[in-house]
């Protein structure tokens, strides 16, 4: 009652009101818990939205839904696509930070070269698999190979879907992969390839680095400013309950049945025990974080134009999820891991 009460007043509102639609695009992953939560939990009701929730396969694809209006709201990883399309002026903006470091994202070698490769100079000519082109993870694996002065020229990239690396590696086709939970628990705990880098534990230079964001259409988000900043209350407050289950809190189990109701995952199990990416509780970005990875996209090639620093973030919608909740704490103490703070 009193996060409802919070969050009404924190909307300005004084009695009922009436349901605005939104629609929200989610890749299905374990960061889109958020957006499940304030659908399960009545967040977006108590909000006053009425908010219907579409699955895409990649944010790849809800860039051009976004930028017409079709959906209001996308979640997922950020890619070369969101910053060419804030680069050439498209009404698409990030609004609230979904997920970032630690995010537990690991290089994994074939067991039969794991006495070849010891460094990342040595995954110099090899074959190395990345999920899709203008993915974050192309920005970790040239991080990674900047430690040992190398480029992503100077190894043999190949793009596979995740869930596809495992019979990659098996067959011989790729030497080293950079894989994301759970593939990364299945692909280890069946031997098919040793856990080598993780590309944040001294690698990546810029963090916390984010990964995972909402973005909005920010013609929608500037005609329609009260309905928006509801919506994003409700999601920061969806974004706190993550926060809780990622430690281990009290509510754990309950995003664990809502993740499988939602068929997020398939082994309740595995995801229990898989580690789940962090991310900032109120929703705020780093921008030099942000900045530091559209220049690689530019650098590489993958984008043509750059957009300015102030132009990427719409920083409002993280301030009034940090004013209508006041800082955030931890609801399970012992809990030693980074992030999610």
């Amino acid at each position: 009652m009193r996060f409802s009460f919070l969050l009404v007043a924190a909307a300005g509102l004084a009695g009922p009101v009436l349901a605005e639609p939104v629609t929200i695009a989610i890749v299905p992953s374990v960061p889109a818990a958020s957006t499940l939560i304030a659908e399960e939990k009545g967040y977006f009701r108590d909000a006053g939205l009425e908010v219907t929730i579409e699955r895409i396969d990649s944010m790849g694809k809800a860039v051009a839904f976004l930028a017409a209006n079709h959906v209001q709201v996308a979640q997922g990883g950020i890619n070369a696509g969101i910053f060419n399309a804030i680069g050439q002026g498209l009404p698409v903006t990030l609004a609230f930070e979904g997920g970032s470091t630690p995010l537990y994202h690991r290089i994994v070698v074939r067991p039969g070269l794991a006495g070849q490769i010891r460094t990342p100079a040595d995954l110099k000519g090899r074959t190395v698999g990345l999920s899709a082109p203008g993915s974050t993870s192309m920005y970790e694996l040239a991080q990674t190979l900047a430690g040992a002065g190398l480029a992503l020229k100077d190894v043999d990239v190949k793009h596979l879907a995740f869930a596809q690396m495992a019979s990659a590696l098996q067959n011989g086709a790729l030497d080293a992969a950079l894989t994301v939970a759970p593939f990364t628990e299945i692909i280890i705990e069946r031997n098919i390839a040793m856990p080598w880098i993780d590309p944040e534990q001294g690698y990546i230079k810029t963090l916390p680095m984010t990964s995972v964001a909402y973005i909005v259409n920010s013609d929608w988000a500037a005609q329609n400013p009260d309905p928006a900043r509801r919506l994003f209350i409700a999601l920061g407050r969806g974004s706190r309950d993550y926060c809780q289950a990622y430690h281990h809190g009290p509510n754990r189990g309950e995003v664990l049945d809502m993740l499988m109701k939602h068929r997020i995952a398939t082994d309740r199990a595995l995801l229990d025990r898989m580690d789940w990416q962090a991310r900032n509780p109120d929703g705020a970005f780093n921008l030099a974080s942000v900045v530091d990875i559209q220049n690689f996209f530019r650098r590489e090639g993958v984008i043509d134009k750059t957009a300015p620093p102030e132009r990427l973030i719409d920083p409002r919608f993280a301030a009034a999820a940090a004013k209508a909740f006041g800082p955030f704490e931890v609801a399970n103490r012992d809990s030693k891991l980074a992030g999610c703070r």
